[in-house]
């Protein structure tokens, strides 16, 4: 009787495992200022690259050289989901900036959220999704050259 007892037990617990586990996936809009006091640990961010998210003005365009999309992801552990959105945000960003002066642009035009490629077009907020241990930020824009302002 204990072996059946303990054949059916072993049996739950095995089949219980194989059931896919639920991972957090919480979708946050946050405001594009949110993380406007925040400096970059390399100071990258030095305002040489200009960034217009979608449907915001901007100089007149010199040329266009590329689109790009950023795709960060975070480190979530111990941090609330405004907090690690706002780094890897700020991250995505540098990796933006980074990109356009790689191929000698000075701003980024029409900046989309664009997580899992699914485009979210705003001029006052960002995408994010957070979970139990990572955070995730994707932008999309433009690299280009822009007439000085």
């Amino acid at each position: 009787m204990k072996k059946i007892s303990l054949a059916l037990s072993l049996a739950a617990l095995l089949s219980a495992s194989m059931l896919p586990a639920q991972a957090r996936d919480t979708k946050l809009l946050l405001p594009l200022d949110s993380a406007k006091g925040m400096k970059d640990k390399e100071g990258i961010l030095d305002g040489s690259v200009k960034f217009y998210f979608a449907g915001q003005s901007h100089p007149a365009v010199l040329e266009k050289i590329s689109t790009d999309i950023a795709n960060q992801k975070t480190n979530a552990v111990g941090k609330s989901d405004e907090e690690a959105c706002k780094w890897v945000y700020l991250s995505a960003l540098v990796q933006l900036h980074k990109k356009a002066r790689e191929l000698g642009g000075n701003a980024v035009l029409n900046i989309v959220s664009y997580y899992k490629k699914n485009e979210l077009a705003s001029t006052t907020d960002f995408e994010c999704h957070a979970g139990a241990t990572m955070a995730g930020v994707a932008l999309k824009g433009d690299i280009v050259k822009i007439a000085d302002q």
